[in-house]
């Protein structure tokens, strides 16, 4: 390989250079989408398995647990999350992606044993908070990692894909409780959620690369170069390094309010923030929400299953269309779908007609958030993205504390069903919010 990366020929000359756009590709870059995956993939179970072995949890005399307090403890890891995804950004640009990560991982695999082995509410809560503190750390540095690996031209498709794996994580955990759950006990699941730091752990560390932005930050440009060039990437320029010392970490969190970007910043918070609701508030409260409309319990669990295998085919669709078309207009419009389906579940349908609108709903949900986070890659420049992505993810964690919260409030007072009109509420403003970061930008570099 030469410098540039260019291959060698046999007498040693250089070959015709191969154009970047022909040697960076989905697969050159497939190890580190697939790890990343993987990681994403543990989240998922781990976000979703609460929701799934809630009704087994408030059916444990023993646990003690009552529908406000699950609620609260369903807000206590996403304030861990909150905390940690805010904190993400700037120890990433400090420590490196690899180390950060894999710390994450062992940490919420800490958290879900803590769950696993508790003796009341106050435990297990503590639990939840210590799981969502890695929860928190692992979902940007995932992000930012795929982006910036991935085609120019295919980020928001590489953003889809990655988001797959949390609904297929949440699709086993919901396999758990529906399994494991009636068989052994809801204990068994959370010890389910010890395996990260079996599996996921040892290979992110022994296979994953830094960061090339990261490492010619840190001066180590040799490797950047190394990295870049074996995964078919364009070299890191010095501008797409993240700025380091405490001085250059302050200055990328004041680097969300410069001219070009000051607007769009608030308003990527504000729509992460009902995209989180209404993913944390669906993935806790759908179950026992549907139980409330008159479906019987394994209907209602399953329910979870089938919003979730929506939420996979939308991410392919939803990364297809926003490759085309931009995330903008892709999330507005989709979260403008959510509240039509949402308003549609509050209705007690047949069964059948309501496991399409479930999963249609699915299909839109989740998705809509995702190209909030794909919106992220088009609006900031590389060296500002982990810090702009730890802080859409961390702000917009405030709509995950809230909706879990909310929902069980709304469960201890009987009103479980007016959570639909929450849920259409979410989308209406997340529409309204995402659809202005374009016109918010072109007023900024106007």
């Amino acid at each position: 390989m030469s410098p540039t990366g260019t291959p060698a020929s046999p007498t040693g000359t250089s070959a015709a250079p191969v154009p970047l756009s022909a040697r960076h590709t989905f697969r050159s870059v497939a190890p580190v989408l697939a790890l990343c995956w993987l990681a994403v993939f543990f989240d998922g179970m781990d976000v979703s398995v609460y929701g799934a072995v809630l009704p087994h949890m408030l059916d444990d005399p023993s646990l003690g647990l009552t529908p406000a307090a699950a609620g609260a403890i369903g807000s206590w890891v996403t304030f861990g999350m909150l905390i940690g995804a805010l904190g993400t950004g700037t120890l990433t640009d400090w420590l490196g992606h690899r180390p950060v990560l894999v710390t994450s991982v062992l940490v919420f695999s800490a958290g879900s044993a803590a769950c696993a082995v508790s003796g009341g509410p106050a435990a297990f809560g503590a639990g939840r908070f210590l799981a969502g503190l890695g929860l928190g750390g692992l979902m940007p540095i995932c992000l930012s990692t795929v982006m910036e690996f991935a085609p120019p031209r295919r980020a928001a498709l590489a953003t889809g894909l990655l988001m797959t794996s949390y609904h297929a994580g949440g699709m086993v955990a919901t396999g758990l409780g529906l399994t494991l759950a009636p068989a052994l006990g809801w204990r068994s699941v959370f010890w389910a959620g010890v395996l990260p730091a079996v599996i996921a752990a040892p290979l992110l560390l022994r296979l994953l690369p830094e960061s090339p932005g990261v490492l010619l930050a840190k001066g180590r440009t040799a490797e950047a170069h190394a990295i870049a060039d074996r995964y078919g990437m364009a070299r890191p320029a010095p501008a797409d390094a993240p700025p380091q010392g405490a001085k250059g970490r302050l200055g990328s969190v004041l680097a969300l309010f410069r001219p070009g970007v000051r607007w769009a910043t608030p308003l990527l918070w504000l729509a992460s923030f009902c995209g989180l609701l209404l993913v944390y508030d669906v993935n806790t409260w759908l179950p026992q929400m549907m139980r409330t409309t008159g479906y019987g319990l394994t209907s209602s669990v399953s329910f979870l299953l089938v919003i979730n295998a929506g939420g996979i085919a939308g991410m392919f669709l939803a990364g297809r269309t926003a490759d085309r078309f931009g995330p903008v207009a892709v999330s507005a419009l989709w979260f403008l779908l959510t509240a039509a389906g949402a308003l549609l579940l509050g209705r007690h349908l047949p069964l059948g007609l309501t496991y399409v609108v479930v999963a249609l709903t699915g299909i839109w949900l989740f998705s809509a958030q995702t190209m909030v986070y794909a919106a992220v890659n088009h609006v900031f420049p590389p060296a500002d993205r982990t810090t702009a992505m730890g802080w859409v993810t961390g702000i917009g964690r405030t709509g995950a504390v809230a909706g879990p919260w909310l929902g069980g409030v709304l469960a201890a007072g009987g009103n479980s069903r007016l959570g639909f009109a929450v849920f259409a509420a979410a989308g209406l403003l997340g529409a309204a919010a995402i659809g202005l970061v374009a016109v918010a930008t072109r007023r900024d570099r106007g």
